[in-house]
């Protein structure tokens, strides 16, 4: 039986603002065909610039969508999967971390249903993220798999894994845009104190991360370590700064960070 809409998220937060954003400003989705349910109405007021259909009523939402996206926090998940019960839904996208996909199914509609886990990042919000997504439930489905996808297109760039991967993911672009926020204000600090303004400072580094990055998404013949060879030269100032990194393990401290990370991500997914 054909549904009253295309996608149905459950949470009303800053991460589904994002996916529903840009979901309908790319065209790829009619907010007539998007409903929104979240228990503070202020959260659902917030949505209704972009003309999406609403609701405090979480079965509302699975009832009538064909896609179901579950945009909640990972602690509040017993309650709304309590609040869903005996509602028939067959096709799940999540975003919450750490919920594995067996455990959606055995709270839920049991094996049955098909679920696409899905880990975006803050950039999403403006276009410029990326999303680690398992399609792997929807594999038989070449209409499917394309529906999840663009979604998630609609946000940056997105990278078909397998489930077991997902806690790495967390690791390094779940949680990576906070490192790369700390070394932008290290660097914006830094640059303070050796007698710049605080606003040339940061024009300086976020200019320069922007740009390196872009340099190695863009440099497929060069290896980052021939980068980084390009920038230092004998005897010069950059190797300066670079031979202080290593000394420092400035990559070992990178290591442990990301460890502790994924460590808790897969605390989270007991």
């Amino acid at each position: 039986m054909k549904k009253q809409y295309k996608l149905g998220v459950i949470g009303g937060g800053f991460m589904a603002h994002a996916i529903l954003k840009g979901a309908i400003y790319s065209d790829f989705l009619k907010p007539k065909k998007i409903i929104v349910a979240d228990t503070s109405q202020e959260a659902l007021d917030k949505l209704k610039y972009l003309g999406v259909n609403t609701t405090v009523n979480n079965r509302d939402v699975a009832d009538n969508c064909e896609f179901l996206l579950f945009a909640v926090k990972p602690q509040n998940f017993l309650a709304v999967a309590d609040s869903l019960h005996g509602v028939p839904v067959d096709k799940v996208i999540t975003i919450m971390a750490g919920v594995k996909k067996q455990k959606i199914k055995d709270l839920l509609f049991g094996d049955d249903i098909r679920v696409a886990r899905a880990m975006p990042n803050l950039p999403c919000s403006i276009g410029s993220g990326v999303t680690a997504v398992d399609l792997s439930d929807f594999e038989d489905s070449v209409d499917d798999c394309a529906f999840v996808d663009s979604v998630f297109n609609c946000l940056g760039n997105v990278l078909g894994v397998p489930e077991e991967k997902l806690n790495a993911v967390t690791g390094i672009s779940g949680s990576g845009p906070a490192y790369v926020y700390m070394f932008i204000d290290g660097l914006i600090k830094a640059g303070v104190k050796q007698g710049l303004t605080e606003d040339e400072a940061k024009t300086l580094a976020v200019s320069t991360v922007f740009g390196g990055a872009d340099m190695v998404g863009h440099s497929e013949d060069k290896t980052i370590d021939e980068l980084i060879s390009a920038v230092c030269s004998k005897g010069g100032t950059t190797i300066q700064a670079v031979d202080s990194f290593r000394r420092d393990d400035l990559y070992g401290v990178i290591d442990r960070a990301v460890s502790a990370c994924v460590k808790r991500a897969e605390e989270l997914s007991e």
